[in-house]
């Protein structure tokens, strides 16, 4: 179901006003000449890549920053590419944003094991300051959030708060950065380097339409898990129902304990009910001392939920139909959709009818360790930012 904040402004058909490149290389060097080649720096505002964490991060940003003396890149690692040919792996994918078309404010944030929400709130309303003095139009139909985070950082709750409190009505979307579902380092990018514990904000105006959406495809069903003691600081839970987690998980799916891999995860998720709306908690390993780590924050006490999912192709085409119904014709959609939706979808043999939806809707981004939608970090679900062509009256 797309949700969201619409841009009505009028606007002339302009199919390229967010250029796009993607490729892959023999070494993090290789792999910038080639998008470079692909994607000019001339008459870009900022360039956002997302690498596949195959390659060095740090090298790849120094690699990345002579061929764009002028325009700042950002970015981050991935779990996997959403690319132009639909669903990749060690890859990139960079996009350029025309200066005729947008303006953007960044701001990095770091050393995020220590941040300060009071400073978060104060480093996005000086963005919007910074923006309101740009000669841009500033009101909220006109501006969105993207927010990239380190996804092993454990603070993107903390992040997205702060930051969609100070930006009140403008909708923020984003991904938290993977590395190959190895849960060892993700790297996010910024004016030349690749750097950990970090995130980076854009604010990002423009007078073409667009439609922030979330899409997601959880039906509950009857287990219900209570969360008896859990670290909350490290997002692992110990016991469910006064159990060792990891068995009583197990034993609710079928399985044993020992058998519980990132597949088990997937096809077996758990979610939270807030009313009419179901939010998942991805699990993302199993510890042999019975404990379960996840990838979004938890509490003691909290109420976890079974669930399953509904067909996969049915939601994302129904997302896509709603979309352009609201929208008009999209030239694009930036997308950050959970690595768990992927491998459920590879595990159910839908990886290629998805890839080619994907490629047919003209779907860029990348597989996440998390997704940011609004005020909220989430698991298991595609959002993102759909951007319409440009019109103009006649």
């Amino acid at each position: 179901m797309a949700r969201a904040a619409r841009n009505t402004a009028e606007s002339v058909l302009n199919p390229a006003s967010v250029a796009i490149a993607a490729d892959r290389g023999a070494s993090p060097a290789d792999l910038a000449a080639r998008l470079a080649d692909k994607l000019p720096g001339d008459g870009l505002t900022a360039v956002l890549v997302f690498v596949s964490a195959h390659y060095d991060a740090v090298e790849f940003a120094e690699a990345m920053a002579p061929y764009y003396p002028k325009t700042p890149v950002y970015g981050c690692t991935t779990a996997g590419e959403l690319a132009p040919s639909g669903l990749e792996d060690e890859s990139a994918v960079a996009l350029g944003f025309r200066k005729s078309d947008f303006t953007i404010v960044a701001r990095p944030i770091f050393d995020l094991a220590n941040f300060n929400p009071e400073n978060g709130r104060g480093l996005a309303r000086e963005m919007r300051a910074e923006m309101a003095c740009s000669e841009v139009n500033v009101s909220a139909e006109h501006l969105f959030g993207l927010l990239l985070v380190d996804g092993l950082s454990r603070r993107e709750e903390a992040v997205i708060s702060a930051i969609s409190t100070a930006l009140d009505e403008i909708p923020i979307v984003g991904g938290s950065a993977g590395d190959q579902l190895r849960f060892e380092k993700t790297w996010i990018i910024c004016d030349g380097k690749a750097y950990q514990d970090a995130a980076v904000i854009l604010l990002i105006s423009t007078s073409l339409p667009f439609l922030a959406f979330k899409c997601d495809q959880f039906e509950p069903n009857a287990i219900k898990f209570v969360v008896t003691e859990a670290d909350l600081e490290q997002r692992v839970v110990r016991e469910l129902n006064a159990e060792p987690a990891a068995q009583e998980y197990a034993q609710s799916i079928g399985s044993r304990q020992q058998d519980l891999s990132i597949d088990s995860f997937a096809l077996h998720p758990v979610i939270v009910n807030m009313g009419a709306e179901h939010y998942a908690r991805s699990i993302r390993k199993a510890d042999p001392d019975g404990s379960l780590h996840f990838l979004s924050a938890i509490d003691e006490g909290l109420v976890l939920t079974g669930a399953k999912r509904s067909d996969s192709l049915t939601v994302l085409r129904d997302l896509f139909d709603k979309t352009e119904a609201q929208l008009g014709e999209v030239s694009l959609y930036l997308g950050f959709d959970c690595i768990l939706r992927r491998i459920d979808a590879e595990r159910r043999q839908k990886t290629r009818d998805i890839s080619d939806l994907f490629r047919s809707h003209h779907v860029v981004g990348f597989n996440t360790y998390g997704e940011q939608f609004r005020s909220m970090h989430l698991n298991e679900t595609f959002t993102g930012i759909a951007i319409g062509r440009r019109r103009v009256s006649l």
